[in-house]
């Protein structure tokens, strides 16, 4: 009988889904084979259904390429205004996320979907945008052709000479909650491209001849088509997850053959590749490792392993499996991939062999109707499956196999049923002899957990001996005078033995427990490390710490160089393997395929090389040279190696695009500074120089000047020429500041000195301003460079008059051991959200404006203030004004002895 209670762990993760799903906007993906099958169209067509069903559907980006048909579905409408953004001195429209967000629409469509960004932008794809409005809630149409998807990008590059740069990961597209497949027949489509309706008459002339070839459309087709099914069919197993349908439903052909120790599995394995070639159907292969198959000698599990890797040749997805019966657990699996037809091997084993044992076949037709089971014949076994020298869970556990000769386990076994004889000895004056027999088999017991089976074995059959001489009538001798001994002694015996067999079992069950729990510890602690490496030679370094360890191997993970040729390890010479061929590894980097030490290509080779698969790409390669190679291919370590392998591929792409975000960053204001200094050259650089020529023009050309006239033309040459010297002084300061050359003269001092100080300075500025001061008495000696705070409060009175109207507020107090200084100004106040980034090179407060200035001066300030160990921030006055302020560190301030 079928469970059919729910999996708690499946329980809790569609719980997961269902919650995460809510959260999210739903996905509708339009798909084709190449442009020109409808998808915009079919896309604009479901949308409009949705407006009229009274949903709020907004266009974010629809491409028409001038196709009058979809320019006419596009009217009634809403449409988002695109962003105008400035590349190569160009203006260039590109979508606003940001608008997006803030109209948040019940439906958005978002076109073309592989579509690259222009540089500037948050995200460099667009696929990257779809994310961010699915993450806000917001519903998404988009579309894309089956060539812009990552894992098809090169066999579509193959099919059609023509590689197409703009692709989407896998995921994006496995992702989608919805996808509609927009299809039309090759022919009809050539027909469409004749008639002008894919693209402009030259382009669509030249796409006849490249791209648009008829086979060329039949193979693209048939992929859109394929990797549709696909998707469907994980959405359909999804669903009977979700609503916990055990049953099979028979959508598509899934083949699934259970691989056994036998010699004659190739031929399972190649007939059940025949039967799903001639289904069309996708192959598994599994290996279900029971308590029984646990015991297999080394020549065994090396036939398994040479199966498994002859299905995966022929095309089979494998899996290696663990529990106690082969058609329970075979059933749950073949259930949970949705498995149609069962192919297994029925041994020809005797007559009475059959009698005494269900059959595979015969236990999987009688637990299952939705399964069909095909059963292939097998050869006579030569020999029993299992009782080798030493089993793989001996060697990897370190610990004695079953069948190893222990002598001391043997005579500890003896002294230990001598001592129970002693002690029962004593005992039967109390006890009747029925009930002393419990002490034997409680020795059985013991010395099977110590000592093993074959102890155990034996403790029971020299239990029952010493009990027949030392306690059955007649005693002292093994004649028994009453016949019902016997029935004792045989039941005796089979309960001891039992006892053994079982207490044995979970002995060995206990160790593989053990060794699979280190496993399991050595995948979580590595995971951990990784995930917070910073840098790849931390992912190295963390990697040949526990592979090493764990498979007993010199590791070397291999990395490619800026043109894609793998480079010598980055690590410590010592723990590189000898022999190492970059020839070989460089193959396996560009195949994306093993080599080496027991593949299929250079199988002489002294190592194994692995490529380091992560879902973008492949971003390496390891290089393994293990002691005792045996080991490392059984399926437990292979299947560990596969794990490792991953997890090291997704560290190493994680610092990658963390290094490529730095880097855009970078990039992205380097630009940004860029244009902000050719605009201070070209304007305020540029303005007074103007301005000066100008007006010495004036005093040269016009020699009747009256001298009032030649007196205002003067002072406005001189300042101009101010603003000059101003700008040209904040420029070296800044590159000064920045350079970190900067030596400070730090001495104890007043504050109001250096107050003092920067007013008669800024005088000619404040001439028409009012200042005002409140400093407190107790202000206490400072230790600061006095030119550079100088320099500061300068900086921050001119800002104050250029802002400000006609008052400006100097306040200096001390508070929670710090000293602030405070600027405060009367005029308009700072615009919204600014009161950070006023402090941010060539920033200014107002974008447009006549006043001077690059927005250098703030910039300057806060660099010399956390020169100083201070803080510099800004607010809006309570009443009216900026209000900018920076602090600086009391310190021990030296005692001053009066005289």
């Amino acid at each position: 009988m079928i469970d059919s209670r729910p999996d708690p762990d499946e329980l809790l993760d569609k719980i997961q889904r269902e919650d995460a799903k809510q959260q999210r906007g739903h996905f509708k993906l339009f798909f084709g084979s190449c442009a020109g099958v409808g998808k915009t169209f079919s896309m604009l067509s479901a949308a409009k259904a949705q407006q009229l069903l009274g949903v709020d559907v907004i266009v974010g980006v629809v491409e028409t390429h001038g196709r009058r048909e979809t320019i006419a579905m596009t009217e009634g409408l809403d449409i988002l205004p695109l962003q105008k953004i400035n590349y190569n001195d160009k203006l260039r429209d590109e979508f606003d996320l940001d608008g997006a967000l803030k109209r948040k629409p019940t439906l958005i469509l978002m076109d073309e979907l592989a579509h690259s960004n222009i540089p500037g932008t948050r995200h460099q794809k667009r696929w990257q945008d779809v994310e961010e409005l699915l993450a806000a809630g917001i519903n998404v149409y988009s579309t894309v052709n089956v060539q812009h998807l990552e894992s098809l990008n090169d066999i579509v590059g193959q099919i059609t000479g023509i590689r197409v740069w703009e692709t989407i990961p896998d995921r994006v597209f496995d992702m989608a909650d919805e996808i509609t497949l927009v299809d039309l027949p090759p022919d009809e489509l050539l027909r469409r491209l004749k008639d002008g309706k894919v693209y402009i008459p030259h382009q669509a002339e030249r796409a006849s001849k490249n791209f648009f070839r008829k086979g060329n459309l039949i193979a693209l087709r048939e992929l859109a088509l394929r990797r549709t099914a696909d998707q469907v069919d994980t959405q359909m197993r999804d669903y009977r997850a979700d609503q916990s349908i055990h049953h099979v439903w028979q959508a598509k052909e899934r083949l699934l053959v259970c691989i056994g120790p036998h010699d004659s599995s190739n031929k399972l394995v190649r007939s059940a590749a025949r039967l799903a070639a001639s289904l069309r159907a996708d192959l598994i292969a599994v290996y279900i490792e029971t308590t029984a198959l646990q015991k297999l000698s080394d020549k065994r599990r090396d036939a398994i392993h040479k199966t498994l890797k002859l299905a995966q040749e022929l095309g089979a997805e494998t899996s290696t499996l663990s529990g106690e019966k082969l058609a329970p657990v075979l059933l749950s699996y073949a259930r949970s991939r949705n498995v149609t037809k069962l192919v297994i091997g029925k041994s020809m084993r005797p007559t009475w062999s059959r009698v005494l044992r269900t059959s595979l076949a015969d236990e999987l037709a009688s637990r299952t109707t939705d399964v069909d089971v095909y059963v292939v014949g097998h050869d006579i076994e030569p020999e029993p499956i299992s009782g080798g020298s030493h089993t793989h869970y001996d060697t990897l556990t370190g610990a004695a196999g079953s069948n190893d000769v222990q002598p001391w386990g043997y005579l500890w076994a003896a002294a230990i049923c001598i001592a129970v004889t002693g002690i029962t000895e004593g005992l039967l004056n109390v006890f009747d002899l029925a009930n002393v027999i419990m002490l034997y088999l409680l020795a059985a017991v013991l010395i099977a957990i110590r000592f093993g089976r074959g102890p155990s074995i034996f403790a029971s059959f020299l239990s029952v001996a010493t009990f027949d001489f030392f306690f059955v009538p007649p005693r002292y001798s093994f004649s028994v005078s009453d016949t019902q001994y016997l029935f004792t002694f045989v039941i005796m015996l089979a309960v001891s033995l039992i006892i053994s067999n079982l207490t044995a079992n979970l002995r060995y069950q206990a160790r593989i427990a053990s060794y699979r729990e280190r496993r399991t510890n050595a995948l979580n602690t590595m995971s951990k490390a990784l995930s917070s490496a910073l840098m790849v030679e931390q992912i190295i370094e963390i990697s040949n710490e526990h592979l090493v360890g764990i498979f007993q191997a010199k590791i070397a993970i291999l990395l490619p160089d800026s043109h894609e040729k793998i480079r010598q390890p980055l690590a410590n010479t010592s723990s590189v393997p000898e022999h190492l061929d970059l020839g070989v590894a460089q193959w396996v980097y560009d195949h994306q395929q093993r080599a080496g030490l027991g593949t299929n290509t250079l199988p002489a080779n002294a190592l194994l090389y692995v490529p380091l698969q992560a879902p973008m790409r492949t971003r390496g390669v390891i290089a393994i040279a293990p002691l005792q190679p045996r080991q490392i291919f059984q399926p437990e370590q292979q299947q560990l190696l596969d794990t490792f392998a991953a997890q090291i591929a997704l560290a190493l792409e994680r610092v990658h695009y963390v290094e490529v975000a730095q880097d855009a960053l970078i990039n992205i204001e380097a630009e940004r500074l860029r244009n902000s200094l050719l605009s201070a050259i070209s304007h305020d650089l540029r303005t007074p120089l103007t301005a000066i020529i100008g007006l010495s023009s004036t005093l040269v050309e016009q020699s009747q000047l009256s001298e009032k006239i030649r007196s205002e033309l003067i002072h406005g040459i001189n300042e101009e020429a101010q603003h000059m010297n101003s700008l040209i002084i904040n420029l070296l300061d800044m590159a000064k500041l920045q350079s970190g050359k900067v030596v400070l003269n730090k001495q104890w001092q007043p504050i109001d000195e250096v107050i003092g100080s920067a007013l008669r300075i800024s005088s000619q500025l404040t001439a028409k301003h009012q200042i005002k001061l409140e400093i407190d008495k107790n202000c206490p000696i400072l230790s600061f460079d006095a030119v550079l705070i100088e320099r500061v409060l300068c900086n921050l009175i001119e800002n104050a008059v250029k802002y400000g109207h006609d008052q400006i507020l100097i306040k200096a107090k001390v508070k929670d051991d710090e000293f602030i200084l405070s600027v405060i100004d009367n005029g308009r106040g700072l615009p919204a959200g600014m009161e950070e980034k006023i402090f941010e090179k060539f920033t200014r407060g107002e974008k447009e404006s006549a006043t001077h200035g690059v927005g250098l001066g703030l910039a300057i300030c806060k660099a010399i203030i956390e020169t100083h160990n201070g803080k510099i921030w800004a607010t809006n006055a309570p009443m009216q004004g900026a209000n900018i302020s920076f602090s600086l560190p009391l310190g021990d301030a030296p005692k001053i002895e009066n005289e």
